[in-house]
């Protein structure tokens, strides 16, 4: 089979869980993960279609694993798994490579996206636990012709057009096109903007042995971004009695964020003897923001900047200081290079497939000062107009970050029943900051080397041809430098290395009719805390101060019988501090964590109807603890409901695809998350009912 078959080979994901192909994420190249002793999801382009997702923050809709942290409307994403936040500058990767996650991000030219679940020091020198995400991008795999148009309720609106083809003899050259421009508009007041996309992905066979591939994408997104709502006070007010569509953001003066971003990338693959393979991989990630916002924040003096009480959420009364924040131009380059070397060989009766190579990244962010003012006052209802700050400006912080990975990873195959797995990653860091404007605080540049090395080790068993069973520990690895801040006696100075580490168990099974996993894990990830008054100058400490350890367990079905089609996740975690030497730390769960989650969805082909589709998702968490060492108050759990319909319509040589959806079909009020960010309490609710349709014209 010519390389570029098995390079370009993909199948169309529709149901979680039903992972019919290898998930490079894992790095165990073509391996089904059905296959391999990890848990994983891969959702695809139709799935992602059907549930009217449009940035990563909707996953968390289709994966109970998943969960909203701090997902602002008109900004980037950001998710947790398995209860920790996932870093967007570490847990994001690109056809393997690794991207900076800090901007909106564009599907329309993504075959799929991928999900590892657990600790990810298999595949990433440094990143947080909970999991990894890797974004697919379309290849040329043959003639595609296809338009989509969208409308969203609130006024969006969206235009995309995918087009691919192979040219030259053997159709050795292809070429795969993906624009797309939308109207970005949604039922929060006064959150119009837009964003655009146009890449090119280009596959050339070059011969039987040797495939090239290239992709160049450039995007923007232009939108005000959506301030999330907090306590009035000592309580969490109910979201049943406010004005959820109010957008805090909303003053006079104030400004959309802005996210461009340019990535390119090149791929060569090289054929060896006997199934060998070498590939050569390098891309180079360009992103330029213009942060901007009125935000709520705390109640303060605005004469004095002091906090005389309501120091982390709104006053009693509904109202908040109202703080204008601006940071134009931030720039963030990430470069990345890799070399992989990968094939199967024998020692004796056992089969190893091996893979081994070189990884190498440049991060460089570059910032301006950036405004942080008090403006004014603002209400809960959104009544009160302020003027804008007076524009006093605060230091930013340049970054430089250079990693170096070396790797191996062999999936040892000792009967025809058990198997080894096995993998080393050592990383060495080399990390440096300088403050914007060093003489406004005086402040020193700081810099630091890290490093370390991190093995994960699996063994499995096939109960049947299809059922394994399987146990897996592994590390990962983060680092951690104090703030440059007067107020700390450490400032700048880097902590030890932070080795979280996984235990989990689990069986997998693929059949016919029915798929399932279920998986027990146990993650304990060191945790740092400020240690004195921080009031002033050099008066706290940071230093690290126990762990957050996450245990539960985690289910995921799909059946399919008849007409019907029903899938389902479950997670249940029990989350916790431990070992910490503050008063009242230990047991306690963290902020924005649910203790139990569910994803319920079914399909329903209408026999009486062909290429008819009847579509309903289910999501339904518990509560979330609200205050930091607090669990008395919390957000209630919530549930909602999500209705569509498929429907596929064959006119001569063009298949309309015509979708239609309601999400929050019951028009549920309700705080979907309680992130605590930047040392303040934030509530974002349950969007509200809305509906959506779409129709896809392919030829």
């Amino acid at each position: 089979m010519p390389l570029h078959a098995l390079a370009q080979t993909s199948t169309t994901v529709t149901i979680t869980g039903r992972t019919l192909g290898g998930a490079a994420v894992t790095g165990f190249g073509d391996m089904p993960l059905a296959s391999t002793p990890l848990q994983g999801s891969i959702f695809g382009v139709q799935q992602l279609g059907d549930a009217g997702i449009a940035t990563l923050g909707g996953l968390t809709r289709l994966d109970a694993s998943l969960g909203d942290a701090y997902n602002a409307e008109g900004y980037w994403s950001m998710i947790s798994a398995r209860g920790y936040t996932l870093d967007n500058r570490f847990n994001y990767r690109r056809d393997g490579l690794p991207i900076n996650a800090e901007t909106a991000i564009a599907l329309e030219n993504k075959e799929r996206v991928e999900l590892l679940k657990g600790t990810s020091g298999i595949q990433a020198g440094t990143s947080a636990p909970g999991g990894l995400v890797n974004l697919v991008t379309k290849r040329a795999t043959g003639s595609v012709r296809s338009a989509r148009l969208e409308a969203r309720q609130g006024g969006a609106v969206l235009g995309a057009v995918d087009l691919g083809e192979q040219f030259g003899p053997e159709g050795r050259l292809g070429l795969r096109l993906n624009a797309a421009h939308e109207r970005l508009d949604s039922q929060t007041r006064h959150t119009q903007g837009e964003r655009w996309l146009l890449a090119l992905a280009m596959d050339w066979q070059l011969s039987a042995d040797t495939l090239l591939q290239a992709e160049v994408e450039s995007s923007h997104q232009r939108q005000p971004s959506v301030a999330g709502f907090s306590m009035l006070g000592e309580r969490v007010p109910d979201a049943r009695s406010i004005d959820l569509r109010v957008n805090l953001n909303d003053q006079p003066w104030r400004q959309p964020v802005v996210m461009d971003g340019d990535t390119a990338s090149i791929r060569w693959q090289q054929r060896l003897a006997e199934g060998w393979r070498v590939t050569a991989h390098a891309m180079q990630q360009r992103l330029r923001s213009d942060d901007r916002t009125a935000f709520p924040y705390a109640v303060y003096d605005p004469n004095t900047y002091d906090c005389p009480q309501w120091c982390d959420r709104f006053a009693p009364d509904g109202t908040f200081t109202v703080w204008e924040y601006i940071s134009d131009n931030e720039r963030r380059t990430s470069s990345a290079a890799s070399l992989t070397l990968s094939g199967e060989f024998r020692t004796g009766p056992v089969k190893h497939a091996f893979e081994g190579g070189a990884m190498r990244s440049i991060y460089r962010g570059r910032f301006q000062d950036q405004v942080f003012d008090i403006a004014g006052t603002g209400h809960i209802d959104g009544s009160l107009v302020t003027p804008a700050s007076a524009g006093y400006t605060d230091a930013n912080t340049h970054r430089d970050e250079r990693s170096t990975e070396l790797f191996l990873r062999d999936a040892v195959r000792l009967t025809e029943r058990w198997q080894l797995w096995a993998g080393l990653r050592h990383t060495r860091m080399d990390r440096a900051a300088e403050r914007t404007s060093p003489a406004a605080d005086g402040l020193r540049a700081t810099r630091y080397e890290q490093g370390d090395t991190l093995p994960w080790l699996a063994v499995a068993h096939a109960l049947a041809p299809r059922t394994l069973v399987y146990a897996s520990w592994g590390q990962g690895l983060e680092s951690e430098v104090v703030p440059n801040r007067a107020r700390y006696t450490n400032r700048g100075q880097a902590l030890p290395a932070l080795k979280s580490r996984q235990l989990e168990a689990g069986i997998k099974h693929e059949g016919d009719s029915f798929d399932g996993s279920i998986a027990l894990f146990d993650i304990d990830r060191p945790q740092s805390a400020d240690f004195g008054a921080c009031s002033g100058d050099d008066s706290c400490t940071r230093a690290l101060d126990g762990s957050a350890r996450h245990h539960g367990v985690e289910a995921s079905g799909t059946w399919r019988w008849a007409q019907w089609t029903w899938q389902a996740s479950a997670m249940r975690l029990d989350a916790q501090r431990q070992g910490s030497a503050q008063a009242g730390v230990n047991g306690m769960r963290p902020v924005n964590v649910p203790a139990a989650t569910l994803r319920l969805g079914t399909e329903y082909r209408v026999q009486e109807w062909p290429g008819l589709a009847l579509l309903a998702n289910l999501s339904a968490e518990g509560d979330r603890v609200v205050l930091p060492y607090d669990e008395s108050v919390r957000i209630p759990g919530w549930s909602r409901l999500d209705l569509g319909a498929r429907w596929k319509q064959t006119l001569g040589s063009t298949t309309l695809t015509w979708r239609a959806g309601l999400d929050n079909a019951t028009n549920r009020s309700a705080w979907k998350e309680s992130p605590y960010q930047f040392g303040h309490v934030y509530l974002y609710p349950l969007a509200p009912r809305t509906w959506r349709v779409s129709v896809q014209a392919s030829i």
